[in-house]
């Protein structure tokens, strides 16, 4: 049984985040700054709230009776609980045989082409601290990108209007920071085991190094693009931010309709059609705010019976980055036109450069991950670098087809007046014969 490591991390991400914008808030409050205050409680509170709100779905705590656990998660004290409980389970295990255990099929990694078939028994703590890691993970990507995401961006923006870092706002942005980088990792871990579910994964120490420098890139200089946008166009930051919500957090509703497949309703039994709606809109709601930031490894899919795709879609992710990579440079452009004289001491050309080699350092590491150390690419059916390529040849093919629609067009428009002309000049030789046969026939 495998130690229970990263519930203990999302438990300490967890309590010191709270704690730390807890005591940035007070401090706020102390300043006389009611409106930083109010927004660091909201963005503290409220994913707070939805963490507690999915460790009961899916512990499903409603339908059993245990109303010490129900009260203790309304005291916000739901993962220490969860996390003692986890801990109890692990050293307790394997003291008292258990009266069953199930039996679980799974695919090795295929080697030399065959892939061989295992079986192993899976005891009822075993099943329960899973339960216990799979309800962490998802409330780590929760409290990452609906809390941590939106914190770190309002605390960098508080900074730079008050021109000033201080030691506990710097160490609140760390710890942000360190909470959205491993909800990325949960979030690219949970999709893989959900895609490759007949398989037995074993993600190696590469292949967490680069996830965590892929996202800390990625997350880091996407941030800072939109902090520095809002500081000088603070009207027009809230339109970029709505339309890349609302444009994610449709998008999933689209296909679903366009797919025309039934309403989900096996997610969970003793939901309602409303209760279904309501799940369907928050996981929408939090797909959208994970792409707000960085790519989504997990793909809702709303007609599937799991509600994440099992496809590895290389043209949507190839799309993804070419448009946020163009998105920041032109986020980037308006702030070095329309930058104040707060900035005068700043190399804004330098800072520029920076910030999009380092967004490109990040897809540079999403390559690496994806060509050699994801745990499941000998079962793709193309590499990520065949698949830019066929992108890059697509995007050719395009621009060469567009290039010559225009010089057909050209030709067209160019023709008319050729025939013209000649039939100008024509009319000019004629004249000239005539006269030429006039006065001949004048002299004879």
């Amino acid at each position: 049984m495998k130690f229970p490591g990263s519930v203990l991390v999302s438990l300490v991400l967890f309590v010191s985040e709270t704690a730390a914008a807890l005591c940035l808030s007070a401090g706020y409050r102390a300043a006389g700054d009611r409106i930083w205050q109010g927004l660091t409680l909201l963005f503290a509170l409220l994913p707070c709230a939805l963490v507690q709100l999915s460790l009961v779905f899916i512990h499903r705590d409603v339908s059993r009776d245990r109303p010490l656990v129900l009260l203790l998660h309304l005291l916000q004290l739901g993962p220490l609980v969860r996390c003692v409980e986890a801990f109890y389970i692990y050293f307790h295990a394997g003291r008292v045989e258990e009266p069953y255990v199930s039996i679980t099929k799974k695919r090795q990694m295929p080697k030399d082409g065959y892939s061989e078939e295992i079986e192993k028994e899976v005891g009822q703590a075993e099943g329960k601290l899973c339960t216990h890691r799979s309800a962490f993970s998802r409330a780590s990507v929760i409290q990452a990108f609906l809390g941590s995401a939106p914190q770190l961006t309002l605390q960098l923006y508080i900074c730079v209007l008050q021109q000033e870092v201080t030691v506990a706002r710097s160490i609140f942005m760390v710890l942000s920071l360190l909470s959205i980088v491993y909800g990325a990792l949960r979030c690219n871990i949970l999709a893989i085991r959900i895609k490759y579910d007949d398989y037995d994964i074993r993600v190696k120490p590469a292949a967490y190094l680069c996830i965590f420098l892929w996202r800390s890139f990625e997350i880091a200089t996407r941030v800072t693009v939109l902090v520095l946008f809002g500081s000088v166009l603070r009207i027009w930051v809230f339109l970029v931010v709505l339309l890349n919500f609302l444009g994610f957090c449709f998008y999933p509703w689209v296909l679903f309709w366009r797919s025309k497949s039934p309403f989900p309703e096996n997610i969970e039994k003793e939901l309602s059609r409303v209760g279904t709606t309501i799940v369907l809109c928050l996981l929408t709601f939090l797909y959208a705010g994970i792409n707000m930031f960085c790519w989504s490894a997990a793909q809702v899919e709303l007609s599937d019976p799991d509600l994440i795709s099992k496809s590895q879609n290389w043209y949507r992710m190839t799309v993804y980055y070419i448009v946020r990579l163009m998105e920041n440079a032109f986020l980037l452009l308006m702030w070095y036109i329309y930058r104040t004289d707060f900035y005068l001491y700043v190399c804004a050309p330098m800072l520029v450069l920076q910030l999009l080699i380092g967004y490109c350092m990040g897809i540079f590491f999403m390559l690496v991950f994806y060509q050699f150390c994801h745990p499941c690419k000998k079962l793709f059916s193309s590499s990520i670098t065949e698949a830019l390529l066929s992108c890059f040849k697509l995007l050719y093919f395009i621009c060469q087809h567009h290039k010559s629609t225009l010089l057909t067009g050209k030709v067209a428009v160019k023709a008319p007046e050729n025939t013209d002309e000649a039939r100008g000049s024509s009319k000019t030789i004629d004249s000239q014969n005539r006269s030429i046969h006039q006065s001949v026939s004048s002299n004879a």
